[in-house]
């Protein structure tokens, strides 16, 4: 049976993800597969946490996006004093008509895109100030619950846990970024690129390729991508091989405490329907689910101590099983 495609033109997706990673090509040297990444995700309409080691471009990348969306854009830089009003706002105490009451003054969270710097700078109880605003889309305070901005992106950027002055994200909140996307350290070749473009009298200026409504109708359509019922199974099969429980995987009982949340499947699932609108197909290939299952489970897989003293990351444990997780054929 042919699937249909989507009421909404499909190829308007396509169109708009390639322009934006265009785009974005010209002030970021390479990375291409972190670019289609962040593409990927905004187009989802899921939140984004980049790490890398200081120097490399994360804040760069999502000041670029900022300039390639006609959106409102706001940037937290995440430090140890940050307080939580000082990310949703807070009440204050101002005069009407010579009379005392309390106005809320909004925080820079109420943007369509955030850049939340540094986020693993902050406390524990600052980042979880976020936990709201990247689950619901609102913001609580006091008594009142106030609606973000649609659509609504957080894109954080992370130093590696090892860095001195760093405190670890809640794992609630590390399974509320639809990607964990790692930005290695550039090749020689794109290094000399940097230099050039960077060093000189002037740098590129980024033109606008969509706007709020362009995004919301992308999401939209790639709701509609239709995947088949054995694709399905594939994904939740990934999904359920990252528990120890669930799995023969001598690795994955060895090394890892727990798995993936159900969001590591809605995470695969609907970035497997708009890779497949990037890729100009219509459908859900087993290819767009492994394509995208390292950025989409490896901040959801917690790994035991001893799996550190090996050195096994949660990126081996996903290659594992990829490898060793069987395809159903399709229904004939």
């Amino acid at each position: 049976m042919i699937a249909e495609e989507p009421r909404v033109d499909a190829s308007r997706v396509t169109e708009l993800a390639q322009s934006l990673e265009t785009e974005l090509a010209r002030l970021i040297v390479g990375q291409k597969a972190l670019l289609r990444d962040t593409v990927i995700a905004l187009t989802a309409g899921g939140h984004v946490l980049l790490e890398g080691v200081p120097g490399l471009g994360k804040t760069v990348l999502v000041r670029s996006l900022g300039q390639a969306l006609s959106m409102s854009f706001a940037r937290i830089q995440f430090t140890p004093d940050l307080m939580p009003a000082d990310i949703v706002g807070t009440n204050i105490i101002g005069e009407d008509d010579g009379r005392r009451e309390f106005h809320y003054q909004a925080g820079p969270i109420f943007a369509n895109l955030v850049l939340a710097d540094e986020i693993n700078r902050a406390t524990p109880k600052t980042q979880s100030a976020l936990l709201e605003a990247m689950q619901e889309r609102t913001v609580t305070v006091g008594t009142q619950t106030r609606p973000l901005p649609s659509p609504f992106f957080v894109l954080a950027t992370q130093n590696p846990i090892e860095l001195e002055g760093t405190y670890p994200l809640p794992e609630a909140q590390l399974d509320r970024f639809f990607f964990k996307i790692l930005v290695p350290f550039p090749p020689e070749g794109d290094l000399l690129e940097i230099a050039r473009r960077t060093t000189g009298e002037s740098t590129p200026q980024l033109r606008s390729v969509a706007d709020a409504g362009a995004i919301l109708a992308a999401q939209r359509t790639a709701r509609e991508v239709p995947i088949a019922e054995h694709v399905l199974r594939y994904a939740a099969r990934l999904v359920s091989a990252t528990h120890p429980d669930r799995t023969e995987l001598d690795s994955v009982r060895r090394y890892v405490r727990w798995g993936a949340s159900p969001r590591g499947l809605q995470t695969l699932v609907l970035g497997g329907k708009v890779r497949a609108l990037l890729e100009g197909r219509y459908n859900v290939a087993f290819d767009d689910l492994n394509a995208i299952a390292q950025p989409a489970l490896r901040h959801r897989i917690f790994l035991q101590f001893e799996a550190e003293a090996d050195g096994i990351t949660a990126d081996r444990i996903i290659s594992e099983i990829l490898e060793h997780t069987a395809k159903e054929p399709a229904d004939h």
